[in-house]
């Protein structure tokens, strides 16, 4: 094979899923799921409270054991105890939901101390400044604001130079600006080759930041797609509204330019007040979550 062939093949696989099955008693956590995740890709695992994501990434991050399925995370079983477990672990970075750590260390202390459990750390002050807190380095963490101790907690789980990075609902408690900012970080650690698996309940993240996501619900996995192909989405009816008579009318169409057209020729011109919406991320989301309880 020639290397022009053999540099064209396919993203290899960073996380693989098949079968996988968890239960807590006789309940189902985890009925049945398959998932694959390609390397440098973000995912983003969407669903209710309940639904079975954080049992799944428990899993994934090596905290749960299965009951049944197959688990591949970086080629490895993230089950797998001893050296070859820690040895695994230096490749992967965790930003749990919430953590109280170090809160008697500066945000400088907390990194360097953080960064001596890994083989191959990134730069302490170079982590420092791509979460933004340059200027809250001497502060004590138990000082930080909630945005700002949650940055603390991403610098964490990157000072190691992970190759995957999960990401636990990493924006709870951010102001707009703050979001804006994590953002940016988590598209220029992708840049960087990262792959990340994300969770959030904040629609508008899922997507600004994943090249795909699932939903999953009662234990399952319903759809996994584009942001902008969810639920078929990119074709879902389109909700016309304008003013005429003094009062608001609506329609939804498959086809909004042909009735635009209508009301261009009927107006003969100017629509008052026109406008044209499609579904976005979250009512899809919702409707796809009402659909399947």
């Amino acid at each position: 094979m020639s290397s022009s062939t053999s540099s064209k093949t396919a993203p290899e696989i960073a996380i693989e899923i098949k079968g996988l099955v968890k239960k807590y008693g006789e309940k189902f956590a985890v009925n049945g799921i398959d998932l694959t995740v390609q390397q440098g890709e973000i995912f983003a695992l969407l669903g209710p409270n309940g639904a079975g994501k954080t049992t799944t990434v428990e899993i994934l991050e090596g905290f749960r054991n299965i009951d049944g399925g197959f688990v591949s995370v970086l080629n490895f079983d993230p089950a797998t105890k001893g050296e070859a477990g820690r040895v695994w672990r230096n490749r992967i970075g965790i930003v749990l939901q919430s953590t109280t750590d170090a809160a008697d260390l500066t945000v400088q202390e907390t990194i360097e101390h953080f960064a001596h459990y890994y083989e191959n750390p990134r730069d302490v002050n170079e982590v420092i400044d791509s979460v933004g807190l340059r200027e809250k380095a001497d502060d004590y963490a138990r000082n930080l604001s909630g945005g700002q101790r949650r940055r603390l907690d991403v610098a964490l789980g990157i000072i190691g130079s992970p190759e995957l990075l999960f990401l636990d609902e990493p924006t709870t408690g951010f102001d707009p600006e703050a979001r804006r900012a994590f953002w940016e970080l988590i598209l220029k650690l992708r840049s960087e080759g990262t792959t990340i698996f994300l969770t959030t309940h904040y629609l508008d993240e899922a997507e600004a930041l994943a090249d795909r996501v699932g939903v999953i619900t009662n234990g399952k996995i319903i759809e996994i797609a584009t942001p902008a192909t969810l639920g078929n989405r990119a074709t879902a009816p389109a909700r016309i509204s304008w003013l005429e008579n003094g009062k608001i009318a609506e329609i939804e169409s498959l086809n909004p330019t042909a009735e635009i057209e209508k009301l261009i020729a009927r107006f003969n011109g100017e629509i008052p007040q026109l406008q044209i919406i499609r579904p976005n991320l979250e009512d899809i989301y919702l409707r796809m979550i009402g659909e399947n309880r």
